[in-house]
């Protein structure tokens, strides 16, 4: 579903006719062979699109123009070969809506000692001519990420790489659309939000349907998609017997797919990247869906409960951001914790809805009372999640502003079973340990809904965060309580000012 591939990243060069001909062929053909590398480097995900050298105002205005008007592409990746005068970059760079990393490189990685002249000094400016560009970048306060190493390096490759998928998920958001079957989960906070000014800072755009359009979608459900369905359940998981063929509790399991082959319908018929439910608004529906919202995620939707559009949209981003790497992104709450001093731990769970991505082992297909929502008795993946280097993640409307909130965590392997608690479980610690990264959460606001990451690293969500230009708070191995609670003071004064 998700192939980040078809993003385009063009590399621009910045120049000037100064140099002459001969010189500037040279800066095109150095630029085609970098750009030709980072394209084909296993270490990059994206396409990198290698752009005529620019030299003039006109030229750069025109490439920036073109950036904007092209679909494809999500970003640009600048590079000054020479010394490329920067007020030459002003009126593009105005203009410009896409992302911007700065390559701060040079063709040659090692000083040629016996053969350096003025002609090679003339023709390898980029020491001075990246400091040019930058001056003005920062003098417009545009954001961008700078990248400093030499093009061959892996360490870059990597560096470039974070920024694209963070790039490629911050193209995904704009004109997405999110659906919201129901309203908010009633009398809940952090679930709320400002969808008008969502869609004027993200450009995604969440709107509300009611249960019976998605009722309808689920009562026109073919048989042969509901039977293709149940053998692919039988063919993934190890279901519970009375959900076989004979057992006692069948029926509910062709209920369940019959619900997923709707709500799937309904999702692609409306272009949906995403969708968020409550247990209060199930009017028609017989179970609330547990398996179809876990094997939604796990295709690449956004999903988050109670009427969660914000974590919604994250989990979207954050899949896309991690397509294609080990790990997985899913859906997360923090349910419960285990105060044992020597080894303290959260339990992450949800009643239903955690993405089998995180699963350590083939999960199982089983049906449980729920206990709330009213309905029958929904059917489910049950597993253990991974252990890893792992973070959490939340986005969330502060009033004046969004805040994305990360806490890099420890994801350890669940150490007893768990034989009477029926749904996805995954356990964590959070750095830098219990004490801190719980209070600094709560003092940042963080909300009770995540997005759990195996895939990716705070630096994915720094990039994505610098490209939205939101906030960002980080809690992390090094983190203090008092530097934390000063750094949120810090950004309400920033902001109020900004604002």
């Amino acid at each position: 579903m998700i192939d980040l591939k078809q993003n385009e990243v063009w590399f621009l060069t910045g120049s000037q006719h100064l140099y002459g001909e001969e010189t500037l062929k040279q800066v095109a053909e150095h630029s085609r062979i970098i750009a030709q590398e980072l394209d084909q480097t296993k270490n990059i995900s994206v396409s990198i699109v290698f752009k005529p050298t620019v030299k003039t105002t006109e030229e750069i205005y025109s490439i920036c123009q073109e950036a904007n008007q092209n679909p494809s592409c999500i970003g640009v990746i600048t590079w000054m070969h020479t010394f490329s005068p920067a007020k030459m970059w002003i009126n593009g760079l105005k203009i410009l809506q896409k992302p911007i990393l700065h390559l701060h490189t040079q063709f040659n990685r090692d000083i040629p000692w016996d053969s350096i002249d003025m002609d090679f000094m003339n023709l390898n400016q980029s020491a001075h001519g990246d400091r040019e560009f930058g001056f003005m970048v920062s003098r417009m306060k545009i954001e961008r990420k700078v990248v400093v190493g030499h093009w061959k390096s892996t360490d870059v490759h990597q560096q470039i790489n974070t920024w694209v998928r963070a790039a490629s998920a911050w193209a995904d958001w704009q004109g997405a659309k999110f659906a919201r079957f129901g309203d908010n989960m009633r009398n809940v906070a952090v679930t709320e939000g400002d969808k008008v000014e969502a869609e004027l800072k993200f450009g995604f755009a969440v709107n509300t349907f009611p249960v019976g359009d998605l009722v309808g979608y689920i009562n026109a459900a073919s048989t042969s998609d509901i039977n293709a369905l149940i053998e692919e359940y039988e063919s993934k998981y190890k279901l519970a017997e009375n959900l076989k063929a004979n057992g006692n509790r069948r029926s509910s399991l062709i209920d369940a797919a019959q619900i997923e082959v709707g709500l799937r319908n309904f999702l692609k018929d409306g272009g949906f990247k995403g969708f968020t439910n409550t247990f209060e608004d199930l009017h028609g529906m017989k179970q609330l869906p547990g398996i179809a919202t876990q094997r939604l995620m796990a295709d690449g939707y956004g999903y988050a409960g109670e009427g969660d559009w914000k974590t919604t949209a994250l989990v979207r981003a954050m899949k896309v951001m991690g397509s294609g790497l080990e790990g997985g992104s899913a859906f997360m709450e923090d349910y419960t914790y285990h105060f044992d001093p020597e080894n303290p731990m959260v339990l992450g769970a949800h009643m239903l809805e955690v993405d089998p991505v995180l699963a350590v082992d083939q999960p199982s297909c089983e049906i449980h009372p729920l206990g709330i929502g009213g309905k029958e008795d929904p059917v489910r993946l049950v597993f253990n999640g991974k252990a890893g280097q792992a973070l959490n993640a939340c986005l969330v409307d502060m009033g004046n502003r969004f805040r994305l909130i990360v806490n890099e965590v420890e994801a350890v392997k669940v150490p007893q079973p768990l034989p009477k608690l029926p749904v996805a479980r995954v356990m964590w610690k959070p750095f830098p340990d219990m004490q801190t990264g719980c209070a600094g959460w709560i003092y940042a606001g963080g909300s009770h809904h995540t997005c759990f990451s195996l895939s990716l690293s705070t630096e994915h969500l720094d990039d994505f965060a610098k490209i939205a230009n939101i906030e960002n708070i980080t809690i992390g191995k090094n983190t203090n309580l008092r530097e934390l609670q000063n750094e949120i003071r810090w950004s309400e004064v920033y902001y109020k000012l900004k604002n």
